[in-house]
């Protein structure tokens, strides 16, 4: 069957504008007409303009802006930067992603390699494991989440292999395609790709002060249909906020009032000090709380957990079965080592030191800019001005040989925040300062 003489018209016009645009004829920065006059000048229905730019921002061609426009994308930035890694040369200082150590824990590591080998039982390890986890591990892991303020019977505990895998676990065992998931306007983007890949639909949640604006989540839920909501109330990325107590509450009476599920990622949430108790304490009956040992000990060591009502356990133990059967086992031994002989509760200390000290040389470089940030969070937010382009800044940065995040990867909305995300805790504290100077003139006289 032939196509349709609308649907030629936009399939040549999204052609010929991706074209232009790789081709340079459209350069990066340039301002496309609005989708009123695009329609007007080709002769399409609104809507179907607004599908064009839409087709090209999924492209990776172009972002829109609200109030502002459609731009042109600088090209020459890698499509991954902020998702994939390393999406840049080994040789970049990278302000991407997060891989902090602190001194001494390759020695830890060592150590605690020395000491797995000297297990009488070490045998065990090479066979599979309890798909949720040993009894005794998750009752190690019940110790540990107490001093989170999380009080939960080790029955109700699972262990993955990493937060992220966490997060897959259960939105494959407790979510399918086409569900409605309520997510901050910026939020992890790994949970956006997860999403992607699962066919759930994203509502974003625009932010209000140190958390989502609750009065949008409720007006959200009354006009459609919600599963569940995705939340990081402590230590949230990338904007470093942590949720009230009071705010929790409103948020747990909004997800009763509609019966959401609430998926909590606590992957950064060590970093606080002395948070309010978390979701899952609050509302043990309808969170899924999800962390791991990757931030707090080291990111290759892909130990994570999940603690989960009752009810909801033997979905996902078929959800670990289905992805990974069960935890590595070696791994698994040395983070519940670890968390039992105290050495974990030392590297979180040894942490949120080593963050504060790298937020203060933010401070230090940026004094006076608009930042977003928390001062233990190893991540900060830097609104631009509204001359500069994030991608061209972004891409100006990588010729200098330093990796930065633009808003993309992180916002669910049509429009992107022009913004940066820094990463602070993957070079060694010692390159820092000369790395955020660059980042700095490149904001100030880009």
């Amino acid at each position: 069957m032939a196509d349709h003489p609308t649907r030629t018209r936009y399939k040549s016009l999204v052609d010929q504008l991706a074209q232009e645009i790789r081709s340079g004829h459209l350069p990066a920065g340039t301002c496309l007409p609005t989708h009123r006059k695009l329609a007007a000048k080709h002769g399409l229905a609104l809507v179907t303009a607004t599908r064009v730019y839409a087709e090209l921002q999924a492209m990776g061609l172009v972002s829109g802006e609200a109030g502002r426009g459609t731009f042109v994308k600088d090209l020459s930035l890698p499509l991954g930067l902020g998702v994939d890694y390393p999406a840049h040369a080994p040789d970049h200082a990278d302000l991407t992603f997060n891989s902090p150590l602190i001194a001494g824990q390759t020695e830890l590591l060592r150590t605690a390699l020395r000491q797995l080998a000297n297990l009488g039982d070490l045998e065990s390890l090479l066979h599979y494991q309890p798909h949720a986890g040993k009894p005794q591990h998750r009752a190690i892991l019940a110790a540990h989440l107490r001093t989170r303020g999380l009080q939960v019977d080790a029955s109700r505990l699972l262990f993955v292999d990493g937060a992220q895998h966490g997060l897959t676990v259960t939105a494959t065992a407790l979510l399918k395609p086409g569900d409605v998931v309520a997510v901050d306007a910026l939020t992890y983007p790994g949970f956006k790709l997860l999403a992607e890949s699962l066919r759930l639909e994203l509502l974003p949640i625009p932010a209000s002060g140190s958390g989502p604006d609750l009065n949008a989540l409720q007006a959200l839920c009354a006009r459609r249909k919600v599963r569940a909501i995705y939340a990081m109330p402590t230590m949230h990325n990338p904007l470093g906020w942590v949720m009230s107590l009071t705010r929790r509450q409103k948020l747990i009476a909004i997800a009763r009032r509609h019966g959401l599920l609430i998926i909590e990622d606590a992957a950064y949430a060590f970093l606080a000090d002395a948070p309010p108790p978390p979701l899952a304490a609050l509302a043990p009956d309808i969170t899924i709380y999800a962390s791991a040992l990757s931030k707090s000990i080291a990111t290759g060591l892909r130990v994570g957990f999940i603690a989960a009502p009752e009810p909801l356990l033997p979905k996902l133990e078929r959800g670990i079965r289905a992805t990974t059967w069960n935890t590595a086992a070696v791994m698994t031994a040395i983070g519940c080592r670890w968390l039992e002989d105290g050495t974990i509760e030392q590297l979180e200390k040894g942490k949120r030191e080593d963050a504060a000290a790298r937020q203060a040389i933010v401070s230090e470089v940026f004094g006076g800019m608009r930042l977003q940030r928390h001062p233990n969070s190893y991540y900060v937010w830097i609104p631009l001005a509204e001359d500069l382009r994030p991608d061209q800044v972004a891409s100006a940065l990588l010729r200098q040989r330093i990796a930065v995040s633009t808003a993309e990867p992180y916002a669910c909305t049509p429009s992107v925040p022009r913004a940066l995300r820094l990463a602070l805790g993957s070079i060694p504290l010692t390159q820092l300062r000369a790395a955020l100077l660059t980042v700095r003139d490149a904001i100030a006289y880009g």
